[in-house]
């Protein structure tokens, strides 16, 4: 095990090395500056500005700014927020992030479970066809459309909820299930198939045979070796809800990590842009990472290539 945690962590650093240097050299190519906005500064004042962030030395030596940025985390001042340093917006702004994703996961995890168990449980009868449906919709329509339907009628026509903002556990709920409902509805298919297989196993027929009842076999058997494939599914739906976060918080004004990482973007707020990246890229590799222990943990029988038998 330890030694296939230390090769994995040798391969994350590999990636994180690519990830950096891709995001720098795209920043390189892509139009315009950080101060190129609808208000132009003199010419004297803009160089003034490139030579604080050292946008005015060779790309050599921007590149091994960057890295050293990198490796001590420590990205600087923002470009387009004055007094403002880059880690201190991650720090202010993660959190908030950090909540709606872990409410997100929670609803994903839970409803597609229960979904996926109902419609087996009840296989080609009433209850599967919705719960199917339901699923088939939550995969099919993208979550900022779902995000503004819920916007409107929940929140703006009925008012049953906050339209925007983040101001307590209420103002999360629209978001979270915005978040959740494409992840939900692969849960609940993942769920579904693996308890239908799981369920004509020869164990479960031998532990049927023995006397245990309906549900005693489901949730002492069927269900417990059903999750194996959405612990799997762990990794992606991490890497799901951080990206689905970007557009989310821009529709409910929400001020998290992923409206900074948008805005940076807009704004060419280099410092910010490489900052977020690198976060995000860190959060992302080690969840896939937790994830894959996390599985052989639960299995046993799986073994972790280059783990020691």
């Amino acid at each position: 095990m330890l030694k296939y945690i230390l090769k994995r962590l040798g391969y994350i650093l590999i990636a994180l090395y690519l990830i950096v240097t891709a995001t720098f050299f795209l920043m390189q190519l892509a139009p315009g500056s950080p101060f190129a906005s609808e208000r132009s500064f003199p010419p004297q004042i803009e160089a003034q500005l490139n030579a604080k962030y050292g946008l005015d030395n060779p790309w050599y030596i921007q590149y091994k700014d960057y890295l050293i940025d990198t490796v001590t985390f420590d990205f600087g001042e923002s470009m387009k927020y004055k007094g403002r340093s880059t880690n201190d917006m991650i720090a202010e702004s993660f959190p908030i992030s950090l909540t709606l994703g872990i409410e997100a996961m929670l609803l994903a995890v839970g409803f597609g479970i229960l979904l996926g168990v109902i419609a087996a449980l009840y296989h080609n009868k009433f209850p599967d066809y919705l719960a199917s449906t339901i699923a088939v919709l939550g995969i099919s329509v993208p979550s900022f459309i779902l995000a503004g339907l819920m916007q409107y009628f929940l929140a703006f026509k009925m008012g049953l909820f906050p339209v925007s903002g983040w101001k307590g556990f209420i103002y999360s709920v629209l978001p979270a299930f915005a978040i959740a409902i494409t992840h939900m509805g692969f849960i609940a298919k993942l769920t579904r198939s693996s308890m239908l297989e799981q369920s004509s196993s020869d164990y479960v027929k031998m532990a049927r045979a023995k006397g245990l009842g309906k549900w005693t076999t489901v949730f002492k058997h069927t269900l417990r070796n059903a999750l194996l494939p959405v612990v799997t599914y762990l990794g992606p739906l991490t890497a799901g809800v951080v990206t689905g976060s970007f557009i989310i918080e821009q529709i409910f004004a929400i001020p998290g990590l992923g409206k900074h990482f948008v805005t940076s973007i807009t704004n060419r707020d280099y410092t910010v842009i490489m900052g977020t990246t690198v976060f995000y890229s860190i959060i992302l590799l080690f969840a896939v990472l937790i994830v894959d222990i996390l599985y052989s943990v639960i299995d046993p029988r799986i073994k972790l290539k280059g783990a020691k038998k």
